[in-house]
């Protein structure tokens, strides 16, 4: 899930000039020249980031404008980003493109890009509230949610259910909202006896693993899972392969490893999500701003789509060879 990896906090950046790229000063009439805008992403390392900046450079290269990019190192961490996008408001960026390492504290350094007269466009994630970005482009998560647990549901075919949930922290608004759309999606509430039992994980195998097997162990009767990542649903799989039983496992995110293990059937389905609909959708977003077009604005869906080999009647779905032609990352 769009960076799900808990390290301890560093607050190193990445900042660099692409190629012959002159540090322009804010100009009359950006519309006659080109110009530079700031890409700030999260830890490269994750294929979901790495896919989007590229996307957002590879866009802005199109358009013909120079851009600077930064990158924080770890999950969370937000002081990184603000010192690079201190930054690029020093050096006269018509826009920046942000992935917030965290939606409360980029807000004041946000809003002092945009009292400089730069268009700020949220990715992947919103801030906190969510205007204080000109706006943003990132997964429905809740509806992402409700396809999983509505595909779920119909899987059962009127079998009783029995519903284990492996969350990440419920804190985290990604997080949560898939959490809550799965639940919308399924029929059931925090309450209900369907429920059978959660985990907190790290959204990574290995406590997909585990946290699966504590699950199974105390509730053999499991027939349902939501996982709040591939890597988690693929640790779920491995207990599920030791342990036995015949469970349904849904996930969210689309990377090519996750559509795999689709095609492999250890994941029922999962909801794919699009990093490089995002990164051009924001830098087409300030080009069209500083050129005085329409502004874009609000939160903006960049794309979900059910990724299953056993369709549901009524629930729109692709395969998961057309899954492996449009993921993203290993």
């Amino acid at each position: 899930m769009n960076g799900f990896v808990k390290t301890a906090m560093m607050t190193t950046a990445l900042i660099t000039l692409s190629a012959g790229a002159a540090l322009l000063p804010v100009a009359a009439n950006a519309q006659d020249q080109g110009y530079t805008i700031g890409i700030v992403e999260q830890q490269l390392a994750n294929p979901f980031f790495a896919k989007l900046q590229q996307a957002a450079v590879a866009k802005a290269e199109e358009l013909g404008l120079e851009t600077m990019t930064a990158e924080s190192q770890v999950a969370g961490d937000s002081a990184s980003q603000i010192s690079a996008i201190e930054n690029m408001i020093n050096r006269g960026v018509k826009g920046i493109v942000l992935d917030p390492a965290n939606a409360f504290a980029l807000v004041p350094i946000v809003q002092q890009a945009r009292e400089a007269g730069i268009y700020v466009v949220t990715t992947n994630t919103s801030l906190d509230p969510a205007d204080a970005a000109d706006a943003s482009f990132e997964t429905d998560n809740f509806q992402a949610g409700v396809l999983i647990g509505q595909w779920a549901r119909a899987q059962l075919a009127g079998r009783d259910a029995h519903v284990a949930m492996l969350d990440y922290d419920l804190s985290d608004k990604t997080a949560g909202a898939r959490h809550n759309g799965f639940l919308e999606g399924f029929g059931i509430t925090e309450d209900s006896p369907e429920l059978a039992g959660s985990a907190l994980t790290q959204a990574n195998v290995e406590t997909g693993q585990s946290s699966m097997e504590n699950l199974l162990t105390s509730r053999p009767e499991i027939n349902v899972l939501y996982t709040i990542n591939e890597p988690a649903a693929q640790g779920a799989a491995l207990a599920i392969q030791q342990l036995g039983g015949e469970v349904i496992v849904t996930s969210i995110d689309g990377s090519c490893a996750g559509v795999r293990s689709v095609a492999d059937g250890e994941i029922g389905a999962t909801v794919m999500q699009f990093p490089t609909n995002m990164g051009e959708l924001a830098v087409e977003a300030i080009d069209t701003a500083v050129k005085g077009g329409e502004m874009a604005s609000g939160v903006n869906n960049s794309g979900t789509v059910l990724i299953t080999d056993s369709p549901v009647d009524g629930i729109e779905s692709q395969t998961s060879a057309w899954g492996l032609e449009n993921c993203w990352g290993e």
